[in-house]
């Protein structure tokens, strides 16, 4: 093994720009999408959406049906933490949810 002197060591260089894998621009909300699957009875996911998000009976019964009919629904946006959370908690209730930027 070769000795390390201070002339081969390569100090590591500050960006004057962060650089970021993604564009995270506040003004571009997060959504958490649920998606339709063969498991859950379309009761229990509208009771899900009326108590984990607070939407009343029609428009927990809407997003269920978008679920159901169209493979998915948006069902809350905001912030990436707070989407993560959102997503977090329906895996928790059993759902298929997932996050992304909103274009």
């Amino acid at each position: 093994m070769g000795r390390v002197t201070a002339a081969t060591v390569t100090a590591p260089v500050e960006l004057e720009q962060p650089v970021a894998e993604t564009d995270i621009r506040p003004d571009r909300p997060w959504i958490t999408l649920v998606w339709n699957d063969p498991i859950n009875l379309m009761s229990y996911v509208s009771y899900i959406f009326r108590t984990y998000f607070g939407y009343d009976q029609a428009e927990a019964d809407r997003l269920m049906l978008a679920v159901h009919n169209e493979g998915r629904a948006v069902v809350s946006n905001g912030t990436r933490e707070e989407m993560e959370r959102d997503v977090t908690a329906m895996h928790g209730y059993g759902l298929w949810a997932t996050l992304q930027q909103d274009d």
